[in-house]
C-alpha cells in the first residue's frame, strides 16, 4: 500500500516538476537574449518579392520585463518617431502630431512581417507560460501558450540551443492553430558584458507569400534607465539618451 501511494504521488508531481523545468528555461532564454535592462542599436530591412528593399535603424531601450522605447534614427522620412510598450499597450509618437497615438500588437508602423510586437519585444516570459519542454538530439522544444488574448499569438513553438540555450526557430500559431510566421536566429555575436547570442533574426510568413523581414542587432549593452522615461511625455525626448 505504501509503494502505491508513494506512486501516485510521484505521478501527481511529476507534470509539476516537468512544468518548472520549462519556465526556468524560458527565464533563461530570456536573459541570454538580453539583460533586464538595456540599450540597443539594431537595423530592420523589409524585402519585397521583387527584391525591393525599406532599411530602417532603430535605437531601442528596455526596462524590467515590460517596458520598450524605440526611437527611428533612419530613413530621414521616419527620424524622430517613437514608439512606446508598457504592458499590453503601445503608442507611436510623430513629431508635430498633437499626442502619441495608440497602436496594437499586430499592426506595424514599418510594414512587413514584423508586427509592433515583433519590433516592442517584451520578455517571452511577461507574455507566455511554459507548458512543456521537450529533448530532441540537437534542441530544446518549449511550447509556450500566451497568457492572455492581447498577445500578438497564442501559442509558441521554440527550438532551443542546447549549449547557448537561445531560440533557434519560433513557429507562432493564432488560436486557430495557423502558423502566422516562423523566426529564425542565427550568427552568434558577442555583445561584451557576457552576453553572446544570435546577431541576426529573419521572419517569414505563409500570410505574406515571398516577403521576408530581417532584423540585425548591432549592439546591445546592459543600462539602467529611470521609470520616467518609459511615459508618453519622454516619446518626444528618446534622442537625448544617446550617447549619455
Amino acid at each position: 500500500m505504501t509503494r502505491i501511494i508513494v506512486t501516485l504521488i510521484l505521478a501527481t508531481l511529476a507534470p509539476l516538476v516537468h512544468a518548472l523545468d520549462a519556465a526556468d528555461l524560458l527565464r533563461q532564454v530570456d536573459r541570454n537574449l538580453q539583460p533586464e535592462s538595456y540599450e540597443m542599436y539594431r537595423k530592420l530591412i523589409n524585402i519585397e518579392p521583387d527584391g525591393k528593399r525599406k532599411e530602417y535603424v532603430l535605437y531601442s531601450v528596455k526596462k524590467g520585463g515590460d517596458k520598450v522605447l524605440a526611437l527611428f534614427l533612419d530613413p530621414a522620412s521616419e527620424k524622430g518617431r517613437s514608439t512606446l510598450r508598457l504592458g499590453d499597450n503601445m503608442w507611436l509618437y510623430i513629431p508635430n502630431v498633437g499626442k502619441p497615438l495608440r497602436i496594437t500588437s499586430l499592426q506595424s508602423v514599418i510594414g512587413g512581417v514584423f508586427n509592433n510586437a515583433d519590433i516592442l519585444r517584451v520578455d517571452y516570459a511577461a507574455e507566455y507560460d511554459a507548458e512543456s519542454v521537450e529533448e530532441t538530439a540537437d534542441a530544446y522544444v518549449l511550447k509556450l501558450k500566451a497568457k492572455n488574448n492581447t498577445v500578438a499569438y497564442d501559442r509558441l513553438v521554440m527550438q532551443v540551443d542546447k549549449k547557448h540555450k537561445v531560440p533557434v526557430t519560433i513557429e507562432a500559431y493564432a488560436a486557430s492553430g495557423l502558423l502566422i510566421k516562423t523566426l529564425h536566429y542565427s550568427q552568434m555575436k558577442d555583445f561584451g558584458g557576457g552576453l553572446v547570442r544570435p546577431a541576426l533574426l529573419e521572419t517569414d510568413s505563409p500570410l505574406y507569400r515571398d516577403y521576408k523581414s530581417v532584423m540585425i542587432y548591432a549592439s546591445i549593452k546592459a543600462r539602467d534607465l529611470p521609470d520616467e522615461v518609459f511615459s508618453l511625455n519622454y516619446m518626444g525626448r528618446v534622442d537625448d539618451l544617446r550617447g549619455k
